[in-house]
């Protein structure tokens, strides 16, 4: 392949070109399996190529610790390779999480139910690609480059929480529901509300959910603990419902992540 700007070869698919500084991929899909992830590189709406990372866990066991870092610091390091703007991810949660903590690029979670399953009957290697036969997670992510881009905020999360109320149920993870949710780019602020301590009782421990987009594209932070209750607004960059449940997809995938959440 080479460079979509100046010609140059470049070594693999999608690779930045440091002859002329150009990204030639906008976006990763990654799709990640036990012992594998597959990249696929976007230009706008097109697929410029795919490479497929590999791993070998100890045979009938998960990977260990020490083998999941290091897969996932070479699927980090394939991305950044790229350098695109925007990754989007799905499938196994465990290399999944390591590799977003290694990486500095905006990410989503692709949505289990809005990919409708991933799986290529194990594609491997790298090649030229085109947008035929792609698999459902870059079909979703691809329906979805054409949207209007939202307005990503730079706030430090610790700011993005304001308001009256200052008291979260839950304690630690009542916390961590809260910084899950400001470190999402699109959530601009988050107001806590009152507690409601009069809830029908719960022995799951703290559960969190965002609730449906309203029509100005702000959502709410459901916490619950126990009998308690506290509904949160969550500020977007949303300009409507529609963008709205975009967001809220993506926050709810980063609670299940966070075990904040049933799966």
């Amino acid at each position: 392949m080479n460079c979509r700007r100046c010609g140059t070869p470049i070594e693999k698919p999608g690779d930045y070109c440091l002859t002329c500084n150009t990204a030639n991929a906008d976006a990763v899909v990654a799709e990640f399996e036990t012992d594998r992830a597959h990249l696929t590189l976007l230009y706008e709406d097109t697929v410029v190529g795919e490479t497929t990372v590999t791993t070998r866990p100890e045979e009938g066991e998960r990977l260990s610790e020490v083998q999941l870092r290091n897969f996932a610091g070479r699927v980090a390091d394939e991305i950044r390779r790229k350098r695109p703007e925007t990754v989007y991810a799905a499938g196994e949660r465990e290399p999944l999480r390591e590799t977003r903590a290694q990486l500095h690029h905006e990410f989503y979670r692709v949505p289990d139910g809005g990919a409708g399953g991933s799986g290529r009957g194990g594609a491997s290697g790298e090649r030229d690609g085109d947008d035929e036969d792609v698999s459902p997670v870059v079909a979703w992510v691809l329906d979805r480059r054409g949207d209007r881009s939202l307005a990503v905020v730079e706030t430090p999360p610790r700011e993005k929480i304001g308001g009256s109320h200052s008291t979260l149920i839950g304690d630690r993870k009542g916390r961590k529901a809260v910084q899950t949710v400001a470190e999402h780019p699109h959530v601009k602020k988050i107001v806590p509300g009152p507690i409601d301590a009069g809830g029908t009782g719960s022995r799951t421990g703290l559960r969190a959910k965002a609730t449906r987009a309203g029509t100005n594209g702000n959502v709410r932070l459901l916490l619950r603990d126990g009998s308690s209750v506290q509904e949160n607004r969550i500020v977007t960059t949303a300009m409507d419902r529609e963008t709205g449940e975009r967001v809220r997809e993506d926050l709810n995938e980063a609670l299940r992540d966070a075990e904040l959440q049933d799966a």
